[in-house]
């Protein structure tokens, strides 16, 4: 069981997306990619779900972009590899859904985070 997204299907076939990660600001890490890969083939494949609300756990971030302190120790080929396949297995998935995707920016989107907010299809922002 996931506790980097939490999920909830409506019965009006809105699927809602936590990132979980509120004490590192929801970071996005590589379970949140893994995760949220396994999920985008669900919203792909589950004629269930009609739409797709994704936002951050708490009131301070939405998301605060890639977990520095997981990818620290990487070099700069396995940076390249985690930008190119975050943006393949993620951003892109989102941008193309031909399920709407909303995000709900609750606080900070810095970052891979923002990237993540603007693959939405639909941004409401809080103040």
């Amino acid at each position: 069981m996931s506790t980097t997204i939490t999920q909830e299907l409506r019965e009006d076939g809105i699927l809602i997306l936590t990132i979980n990660r509120e004490k590192s600001y929801n970071a996005l890490n590589i379970a949140f990619f893994s995760e949220m890969d396994a999920i985008m083939d669900t919203v792909y494949n589950d004629d269930n779900i009609k739409s797709v609300i994704l936002t951050g756990a708490g009131e301070k971030a939405f998301a605060a972009g890639a977990d520095i302190k997981e990818f620290a120790s990487f070099n700069v080929a396995e940076g390249k590899h985690l930008a190119a396949n975050g943006q393949a297995i993620l951003f892109d998935k989102i941008e193309q859904s031909q399920k709407p995707f909303i995000a709900c920016v609750n606080g900070y989107a810095l970052g891979g985070g923002c990237e993540l907010a603007m693959a939405c299809h639909i941004r409401i922002a809080s103040p």
